[in-house]
């Protein structure tokens, strides 16, 4: 009996042995020869970017909402809070401290001959109807978008409070509504004006002799020079791309996600700076900056002496196509003292 149990003990523990060994083997056969630890591994980056996420659980069908706080979103808010104040800082003092000191140097510059007393018409009254409708939104859009960088820093220890919530809210309305009229007012500007403002061999030679600007040279041009056609498409093309993605904010989550709408802020955020930049020098030369320049747009007419010097090659078109008008008969008859 006891060579019988020796014997089936044998047995036994040979059939484990197979079955080990057969097992292992079948294990060792699925196993790739060659392992990529980059394949499916959680990089170490993305451990990184994790980490201090802050969710939670919510029943509302929006499940971004239960993202409290992300590693982007905390990137985005270093950039608004540090990086864009900065940038408009640099930008919006940097230009206005060019304007005085060019100011300074040069002074308005003048209507070298003197004022003819008689008028051309330079602009008709639904071409400054759209001027001045763009304009004030864009004054208003400018404000109210500042505020939402510079406002908490500078303003509210200034007023306080409650006045800074009262302006922070009618700002926020403000900049929402007068965004459709704007978009509205550059479109036009758009149409209107796009035939005068192709780039030409005579925007070259205009800006080789600085533009009537710089010394007391009175290059060609016609009804738009140079330094005007590039306030034409920073309009246009500015005032495209901050009306695209301010629309993106106001109506938010429209086929983007949180990442998308942190770029919108930031594109939006940039270009308006510089879009704010350009205007302060437009606004420097139709006003202080150049003498006869604002009546263009404010009674719509020029003096023919400020046509010639400035925009000739616009105005001998004019008198070809429409003769003395009746404001410069009527000067005619009699001369400005």
């Amino acid at each position: 009996m006891m060579v019988v149990a020796t014997k089936f003990r044998v047995i036994v523990g040979a059939l484990a042995f197979l079955v080990i060994a057969f097992g292992a083997q079948s294990a060792s056969a699925q196993q790739p020869t060659s392992v990529n630890p980059q394949a499916s591994a959680v990089k170490e980056g993305q451990l990184f970017q994790e980490q201090n996420r802050i969710s939670g659980r919510c029943t509302i069908p929006d499940q971004k909402a239960c993202t409290i706080e992300q590693p982007a979103g905390r990137d985005w808010r270093h950039f608004h809070e540090v990086t864009l104040r900065w940038i408009g800082s640099l930008v919006i003092i940097g230009i206005l401290a060019v304007l005085v000191g060019f100011y300074l140097w040069r002074g308005m510059v003048k209507i070298e001959s003197g004022r003819s007393g008689r008028t051309v018409v330079r602009f008709n009254g639904f071409e400054r109807f759209v001027h001045w409708v763009t304009a004030t939104c864009f004054i208003i859009l400018a404000l109210s978008g500042l505020n939402i960088t510079f406002g908490k820093p500078l303003l509210l220890p200034l007023i306080g409070p409650e006045p800074f919530t009262a302006w922070s809210q009618s700002a926020k309305y403000a900049h929402n509504y007068l965004s459709f009229p704007f978009t509205i007012g550059v479109f036009l500007i758009f149409l209107m004006w796009i035939a005068g403002n192709i780039p030409n061999r005579v925007d070259v030679e205009w800006l080789r002799r600085g533009g009537g600007i710089v010394g007391h040279d009175h290059p060609p041009a016609y009804r738009f020079n140079a330094g005007q056609k590039m306030i034409y498409w920073i309009v246009v093309l500015g005032g495209a791309a901050v009306a695209a993605s301010g629309y993106v904010l106001m109506f938010p989550f429209y086929g983007t996600d949180v990442a998308s709408m942190q770029v919108a802020q930031i594109a939006h955020a940039i270009v308006a700076v510089f879009f704010v930049a350009a205007m302060i020098g437009h606004i420097y030369i139709g006003t202080v900056g150049m003498e006869g320049a604002f009546e263009a747009m404010g009674s719509g007419t020029v003096d023919v002496n400020w046509a010639k010097e400035h925009h000739n090659l616009w105005l001998e078109e004019e008198q070809a196509r429409t003769g003395p008008n009746e404001s410069q008969r009527q000067s005619a008859a009699t001369p400005a003292e």
